[in-house]
């Protein structure tokens, strides 16, 4: 509550101010501060989003603008900042250093580095917020952004410009789906960036190593925000990195962006609603916690020729409780995406990694991201699996099986086992084209399953040694033509001789 002295105070203020003639509007009184939120009094002109500075140096993002006083969301810690101190509006909205510089530096929400390697040097910025582009200024999606894993490039495929969201329980690996997609950009032109929210300081130390080992660092930017940190800083954290990709794609480059997660993200905003008063709704969110994902989902686009044609990949990450896809935020990212990869944590325990539930995962762009190679293959394999499916069901319970049944099977347990993938190994389109077509024409049925991983890696490489003009023409062409059908038939009796 405000006491008697404070409005004392205040009017006091006033009347001196107003004595004088001088005008001191844009400076204004805290009046509460706790939690990381102050009130503040006597910034009658402020706007929505606007940078506000504090006596100690810390800035504040005007959040409530009310009759009486506004709402602030404080960047840092709030401890130095008490009742009565004095706030300066900046005229600035929020916004973050963009442009080359950033990359392969580790950045906080605003755009300061905490990598240790001397400050970040920018003449360039732009607003965390802004507005998505329209209908006009997009093209619909159709070029393939591969991820390197095979259960994803020929069943649920990513194309440039997409929002593809990635869900399952803690421990899932979704994280090492996006690790695998980034290092998979290496020479493809993509810049990436990585958006941490409230991860610990150890991970995410330790995935810059990954990328930098993989030689990955030179064009990823990691924004990262401790569980640690304020839930303000968590808030802002997607919209900042948001902004350091739209600056690539509107000078007509691709970018891939990760949100991980944004489950911490809309608790972060809960929290900061919360404290500002606002009224809760379901589960204790606040009503427009649609609105704070789609806003941020909706500006990853694959823009027209005439905008440059540039686009940014999200790839959203969200964490369910005990595999429940129906809560709250997920039916809500859900909703705003083009699809999801769903991992599941009974797969992950039987060894089938990465985890992909084929049966629940879906591209919303389907086979129009994908090249003609990887879609002469993966038709046969999307039926296969959905058959092996239903019938693996029945099996359980069936004694004896017709030869048909058990062969079906058998393929469908191959094909299962061919689909496994090391973590940190992605595998170029054209060496998962020739790969996925020896399983799905039954050049595999006859070996065991616990080979099929072995058997993989030989023929890839038996090819690269023995006929690279195999692979060399699927990556120029993007193609599987007969002629090149016919050498791989022959390339693989040739090697299942042998193995």
């Amino acid at each position: 509550m405000i006491n008697a002295d404070e409005i004392a105070g205040i009017i006091k203020q006033r009347i001196a101010t107003y004595a004088t003639g001088t005008n001191e509007a844009e400076i204004g009184t805290v009046i509460e501060v706790g939690d990381n939120i102050a009130r503040i009094y006597g910034l009658d002109n402020a706007q929505a989003s606007e940078l506000v500075e504090f006596p100690n140096g810390l800035n504040g993002i005007v959040l409530n603008l009310e009759e009486d006083s506004v709402g602030v969301a404080i960047m840092g810690p709030d401890t130095d900042i008490k009742e009565g101190d004095k706030v300066r509006r900046t005229g600035r909205i929020a916004s973050v250093p963009v442009g080359d510089a950033l990359l392969g530096r580790v950045v906080n929400p605003l755009g300061q580095a905490v990598d240790g390697k001397g400050e970040i040097v920018s003449n360039q910025y732009r607003t965390i917020e802004n507005t998505a582009p329209t209908v006009i200024e997009r093209q619909g999606v159709k070029q393939p952004l591969q991820t390197g894993i095979r259960a994803i490039d020929a069943l649920v495929p990513i194309g440039k410009g997409q929002r593809e969201l990635i869900i399952g329980d803690r421990g899932t690996g979704k994280t090492a789906i996006a690790i695998d997609t980034i290092i998979n950009q290496k020479g493809q032109n993509v810049i990436c960036i990585y958006v941490a929210i409230g991860q610990k300081n150890s991970t995410v130390a330790a995935l810059q190593q990954t990328l930098e080992k993989h030689g990955a660092m030179e064009y990823t930017t990691i924004v990262t925000v401790s569980a640690a940190e304020p839930a303000s800083l968590k808030w802002i954290a997607p919209f900042a990195g948001c902004a350091m990709g739209e600056h690539f794609m509107l000078s007509g480059r691709d970018v891939l962006i990760i949100y991980d997660d944004l489950t911490r993200h809309a608790q972060a905003y809960r929290e900061v609603s919360l404290l500002l008063r606002r009224p809760p709704g379901r589960e204790a969110y606040p009503g427009d916690v649609f609105f704070l994902h789609s806003r941020l989902l909706e500006r990853s686009a694959k823009l027209s020729d005439e905008k440059g044609g540039g686009s940014m990949t999200a790839l959203p990450i969200i964490e369910t409780q005990a595999g429940d896809v129906s809560a709250y935020i997920p039916t809500n990212v859900i909703s705003i995406t083009d699809g999801q990869i769903y991992l599941q944590t009974g797969l992950f325990f039987q060894g089938i990694r990465p985890a992909v539930d084929v049966g629940i995962s879906v591209s919303r762009v389907g086979s129009a991201a994908q090249t003609k190679a990887t879609k002469a293959v993966a038709g046969r394999l999307k039926l296969d699996l959905a058959q092996y499916r239903e019938l693996a069901a029945f099996a359980k319970l069936a004694s004896d099986l017709d030869k048909a049944t058990q062969q079906q099977l058998n393929r469908g347990d191959k094909m299962t086992a061919i689909l496994v993938q090391k973590q940190l190994d992605p595998q170029p389109m054209e060496d998962q084209v020739i790969v996925l077509f020896a399983a799905t024409r039954g050049y595999l049925d006859a070996f065991p399953t616990n080979r099929m991983q072995d058997w993989a890696h030989q023929f890839v490489a038996f090819v690269h040694d023995k006929y690279p003009a195999i692979t060399d023409t699927i990556r120029t062409t993007s193609a599987l033509s007969d002629d090149v059908s016919k050498q791989l038939i022959a390339a693989i009796d040739e090697f299942n001789e042998g193995f």
